[in-house]
């Protein structure tokens, strides 16, 4: 085997641990998780292939801070990127559960489904106190 494949299939699995990684952080927001989440990034970004030509790579470091921020307090920003993150996994099965785990993060608002009416009618067939 190649070192060019063993090299890409080394990448593929670090790939695969940091997604998953970043699932365990989601579903436990536990500090060990999101610790475990940024050694994955670190030993990726350092074993990376430099495309410039700079020494210091630190996609997955930089992705992993904002990633671990958009969990813990998710807001407009945060969920337009955990939305452009999701979109660059093509797992399917992966991306489904990262989704679930991060909108399960998030309470949902449920709309009133029907105006408040009039109880008018609410002391309606009972006696009037001056009657006892």
């Amino acid at each position: 085997m190649s070192s060019v494949v063993r090299e890409l299939e080394w990448f593929a699995d670090a790939l695969r641990a940091w997604h998953l990684a970043i699932l365990r952080y989601a579903v436990t927001l536990d500090n060990a998780d999101r610790l475990a989440v940024h050694r994955i990034a670190r030993e990726i970004d350092r074993l990376c292939p430099h495309q410039d030509g700079s020494a210091d790579f630190e996609f997955f470091r930089r992705t992993s801070a904002e990633l671990c921020a958009a969990i813990v307090q998710p807001n407009e920003r945060t969920s337009a990127l955990l939305q452009q993150y999701l979109a660059r996994i093509d797992d399917a099965r992966l991306k489904r559960t990262l989704a679930a785990a991060i909108d399960a993060g998030q309470p949902a608002v449920s709309p009133i489904t029907r105006p408040a009416r009039p109880r008018s009618n609410l002391w309606k067939g009972l006696s009037s106190r001056s009657n006892h």
